[in-house]
């Protein structure tokens, strides 16, 4: 039986782990995690979200996720879309998705992200 998702991984280009610390750990305000040391030589981060985590892997043939993403909860998100649209991060909102508010965001390698929060905080 499967009881909850364990990490979602996103591919990411050779040489962009300092571009994606300062999106993911200073913009967005994930916490950075190691790597296990077996792992830490083929590149790449891990952050923490919430209960899940977010692994970002050196893929030499990288090609940016457009249309899958992971969707990240958050709390307070409007106020969370302008501190990243104060740090110059594209917020696309979007409606479609009933019971939530959302917008996409893109990494610095081109990877779509959700954010989204029920409506009403639950």
């Amino acid at each position: 039986m499967i009881t909850g998702l364990d990490h979602v991984q996103l591919a990411a280009p050779p040489g962009s782990e300092a571009a994606l610390r300062a999106f993911y750990g200073g913009v967005l305000g994930l916490r950075e995690i190691p790597k296990p040391p077996s792992l830490t030589e083929r590149g790449g981060c891990w952050f923490e979200a919430g209960e899940g985590q977010l692994h970002l892997g050196i893929d030499p043939d990288f090609h940016p996720a457009r249309k899958a993403h992971p969707a990240l909860r958050v709390a307070g998100l409007r106020a969370y879309a302008q501190r990243l649209a104060g740090q110059g991060v594209q917020v696309s909102w979007n409606d479609d998705l009933p019971g939530h508010d959302r917008f996409y965001a893109y990494d610095p390698v081109g990877n779509r992200l959700e954010f989204l929060e029920r409506r009403g905080g639950g």
